[in-house]
């Protein structure tokens, strides 16, 4: 089946879809607020406020105020203390502000007793991902993913949608005396069957694009597959324009990518290669989502090498290099081998950018925008792709037939012709080696100390 095929046997509802438009159109006010835990400094707290207001900022909702509170642990029933809570509720009321969004993912009994005993419309981290995830969700594929973990979110939430309805109606009681279930308790009952019913349908439409994307790929098992990882906004898809010219939308936005894309990639090699570009990563990434994207994140997981693409501008770059390693392991991705892409060099000092290439493994400073370090990155790739060495050849002019599938598997750097042979320097695999076996008169180690001039 193809995906053309697949999507004539699916398609998203139509009330589906017109919520989709009408949820992009809501215009909101906010505070963020986080708590502040034991060991956590000034700066780490400023950086996590700084980006969920970037995240509310793409999710189109604007920041009227930040709050923290210090606490060991967040209060059971309503995370943040009552004094606390009371206070935002007045500032919040001062300033008209509708939501309050949490730097955490709220239990539904946190989220629905901040709602009932302050008046605070409150939501959490994990619903502005999931609300920037809808926003930037054009493809059906993409829909289907958002969809599922939008679905998988709500399910433990719906008492707290619902419960309305008992306190504006009271107890009903049976004719019996004894009491019954409210309109809310029936109406979540309905909903959940509802729900589970969707997640079953997506699922399997999930599984039939998975189906379909591993067809793909055994039919590439002769290529060799690159895939780019990185935190959201690191520069991947401008990095995936400038090796393919793809045109891929490219946005000074959070997960303005959520389709992966593959593209032809040529090597000097001349080896068969495909690069794509994944949906960016985040910081406490909700369990949920990650499964939800399975088949997005399966071209990670089924890569020959990963590109890391690092923004090495953004003072929590470490921290954000420590969080993308966390989700490559929790999809099973963390043994592939890396190539650390160090992006945005232009924008920091030359010997930042040199300590930086030193102190992490096989990285290669970049700037994608400026279209800096392209060419050591592909040399680093085919490095580490293809165990790719440089040799210094001396070839008798009987051998012309294989200078010639020289120029076709390899980068010739090069080429001098004498009156007694054929002088060469090669880029080649390792795999390709045993046909210039007889001609070489210098490998790479040597020629770092003796080079062609």
């Amino acid at each position: 089946m193809t995906q053309d095929q697949f999507w004539e046997d699916y398609e998203l509802p139509e009330d589906e879809e017109e919520s989709w438009e009408e949820l992009q159109k809501e215009e909101k006010s906010a505070f963020i607020a986080c708590l502040v835990k034991q060991g956590q400094s000034d700066p780490e707290v400023d950086s996590a406020l700084d980006e969920l207001e970037r995240l509310a900022d793409t999710a189109g909702i604007a920041v009227l105020g930040r709050y923290t509170q210090k606490r060991s642990q967040p209060e059971r029933s309503t995370y943040f203390g009552k004094g606390f809570l009371e206070d935002l509720s007045t500032r919040m009321f001062q300033v008209k502000a509708d939501l309050l969004i949490v730097n955490d993912e709220l239990s539904p009994m946190q989220g629905r007793n901040i709602e009932r005993d302050f008046q605070i419309k409150v939501i959490d981290r994990t619903e502005v991902i999931l609300s920037v995830f809808h926003d930037h969700a054009h493809t059906k594929e993409a829909k289907l993913q958002v969809k599922l973990a939008e679905l998988q979110y709500q399910l433990p939430r719906l008492r707290r949608l619902w419960g309305h309805f008992d306190k504006e109606r009271g107890s009903a009681r049976s004719t019996g005396g004894s009491a019954s279930r409210g309109m809310g308790e029936k109406q979540i009952e309905i909903d959940k069957r509802l729900i589970r019913k969707q997640i079953r349908r997506i699922n399997r439409a999930i599984d039939q694009i998975t189906a379909h994307k591993e067809t793909q790929r055994k039919q590439r098992e002769n290529s060799n597959k690159i895939c780019l990882v990185g935190y959201t906004n690191a520069g991947k898809s401008t990095l995936f324009n400038r090796l393919t010219d793809a045109g891929v939308l490219v946005e000074d936005r959070l997960f303005a990518t959520l389709d992966s894309t593959s593209r032809q990639l040529k090597l000097s090699t001349g080896a068969p290669a495909v690069l794509s570009d994944t949906v960016g990563f985040i910081s406490d990434l909700p369990h949920h989502l990650v499964a939800s994207f399975r088949a997005t994140l399966m071209e990670a997981m089924d890569a020959d090498l990963l590109l890391h693409v690092v923004d090495i501008s953004d003072k929590r770059h470490e921290y954000y290099v420590e969080q993308v390693n966390k989700v490559l392991l929790s999809i099973g991705a963390d043994k592939i081998d890396q190539v650390m892409v160090l992006n945005k060099c232009d924008l920091v000092a030359n010997s930042l950018s040199t300590m930086l290439s030193k102190y992490y493994e096989n990285a290669v400073s970049i700037s994608a925008a400026k279209n800096q370090g392209i060419d050591a990155l592909l040399s680093k790739i085919e490095e580490m792709l293809l165990n790719t060495r440089r040799y210094r050849l001396h070839l008798p002019y009987s051998q012309n037939a294989l200078v010639s599938r020289l120029h076709e598997i390899g980068n010739i750097e090069t080429e001098d012709y004498r009156a007694d042979g054929i002088y060469l320097q090669v880029i080649l695999g390792a795999r390709d080696k045993h046909l210039i076996q007889p001609y070489i008169i210098a490998d790479e180690a040597e020629l770092e100390h003796n080079p062609l001039t």
